[in-house]
């Protein structure tokens, strides 16, 4: 499902429904690919504004954006808000991702359900995707 996809669902949820969903997205989020998970996570690749250990690996290759990221099962939303961003946006063209907002909680209708601390998380996951984005062209 795509962004857009996920704030048409989430749109007609309440807070409780939609932080159940985002739960169940835990279990969704694609292991890290063999090469990264046999060395220890690079510290540059921790997404800092997140409070849980989050680790996002973005690249742009041939044209496409190419996301892996590691988050603790212990914690399912973190967990689950990281898989929402990765499956939806991984291997998409870079040019539809051009207007990728900054605040996608608000997009998603999340803002009334996540903390402050989560959102600056979420923040900064998508600061790290639109500066790979940008430092591809």
């Amino acid at each position: 499902m795509t962004l857009n996809d996920w704030a048409l669902e989430l749109a007609d949820l309440d807070d409780r429904d939609r932080m159940e969903t985002i739960v169940e997205l835990a279990e969704t989020l694609p292991p890290l690919s063999a090469d990264k998970q046999a060395a220890p996570l690079p510290e540059s690749c921790r997404v800092q504004e997140c409070q849980t250990p989050v680790y996002l690996f973005a690249e742009v290759r041939d044209g496409l954006l190419i996301l892996e990221a590691d988050a603790p099962r212990k914690s399912p939303i973190v967990r689950g808000l990281v898989a929402l961003v990765v499956t939806s946006l991984n291997q998409q063209p870079i040019d539809q991702l051009r207007d990728l907002p900054l605040d996608l909680l608000e997009k998603l209708h999340l803002t009334t359900a996540l903390g402050m601390t989560r959102q600056q998380g979420v923040r900064g996951l998508m600061q790290r995707i639109r500066h790979a984005i940008e430092s591809s062209r």
